[in-house]
């Protein structure tokens, strides 16, 4: 029994209501658990992880999208994180007897799916990409729901799927398969956006920096700090520890400390196989963020894979 993780990201970190009402469009799908949900205010906006085999999957973000169509208005919505659409990126990930080619192929059955029910625009990425410069997501996103009705104007942008100009308040969504990715967020003790910013640059693969790191220095407001918002790609070739130490140098270097760090969502346990959460000065981490740790929780009948509550 193939098992995928999808991980959306959904342009909403504030309501609580909405939050709630993203839950339950997963929760209410027999075969599929959610693992986790993680919404922050000054992002606006909220991880969800969950696992499940192909249709039940399907059939919680069709929910998801459902939800985030009535609720979510990009138009009026404003958030530090960057994003093209209401759902603006579900990514599938292989879990348990399950191929990179399970997920490719469920990501154009989502991306089809969503285009003819609610007209939104979808552009495949990673592994589903059905073209090279499509492939990272950050290119794909570049410009925001802002500048995506320019960018949709030239032929080169034409979606994957859907119309060819974006939904007047969804957006667009990304759609796409990849192997597992850390969210680590660095909290720095100062409200010097300018200097999060370069260390984002510093540390980023693609500035020179380390290898399989994506980092932004972005402002949270509800705590009159700055973050380094990085995803780490590849932790097996660059450890999270490594990318701790190479923001705690350069913030050392500008005389601002750390105040903490956050992972958001799940964990691979084998990135934390060499750390500890001390070192990484985890706010608040627990086992329940490690994802081996939560598919052997689960109850049910995928607890069976994991070796988890019969």
């Amino acid at each position: 029994m193939p098992i995928i993780e999808a991980v959306p990201n959904i342009s909403e970190g504030r309501r609580t209501e909405v939050l709630k009402a993203l839950a339950h469009a997963v929760n209410r799908i027999p075969d599929v658990f959610l693992l986790d949900q993680s919404a922050d205010p000054s992002h606006n906006r909220c991880v969800l992880t969950i696992v499940g085999t192909a249709d039940p999957l399907m059939d919680a973000l069709l929910g998801i999208y459902d939800v985030a169509s009535k609720d979510i208005d990009l138009r009026t919505h404003r958030g530090v994180h960057p994003r093209l659409g209401i759902v603006d990126v579900v990514p599938f990930i292989p879990v348990h007897d399950a191929s990179m080619t399970d997920c490719v192929e469920l990501a154009r059955r989502l991306g089809r799916a969503v285009a003819a029910r609610f007209a939104v625009p979808v552009f495949l990425y990673g592994e589903a990409a059905t073209r090279p410069d499509r492939r990272a997501l950050e290119v794909i996103r570049r410009g925001q729901f802002e500048g995506l009705t320019k960018k949709m104007a030239n032929a080169v942008w034409r979606p994957d799927f859907g119309p060819a100009i974006p939904h007047p308040s969804a957006g667009a969504s990304v759609v796409g398969a990849r192997e597992p990715l850390i969210a680590f967020n660095v909290n720095l003790e100062t409200d010097d956006i300018d200097a999060a910013r370069a260390i984002a640059r510093t540390i980023r693969e693609r500035d020179g920096g380390l290898s399989g790191v994506k980092a932004l220095g972005v402002r949270l407001e509800h705590r009159g700090i700055v973050q380094v918002s990085i995803n780490l790609t590849d932790y097996e070739t660059t450890p999270l520890h490594r990318v701790f130490g190479a923001v705690e140098r350069e913030a050392t270097r500008r005389g601002i400390a750390i105040v903490d760090t956050e992972i958001v969502g799940l964990v691979p346990r084998a990135a934390m196989a060499t750390v500890t959460s001390d070192v990484l000065r985890l706010d608040l981490f627990s086992q329940n963020q490690v994802l081996e740790a939560r598919l052997q929780s689960l109850a049910g009948p995928l607890s069976y894979q994991f070796g988890g509550a019969k």
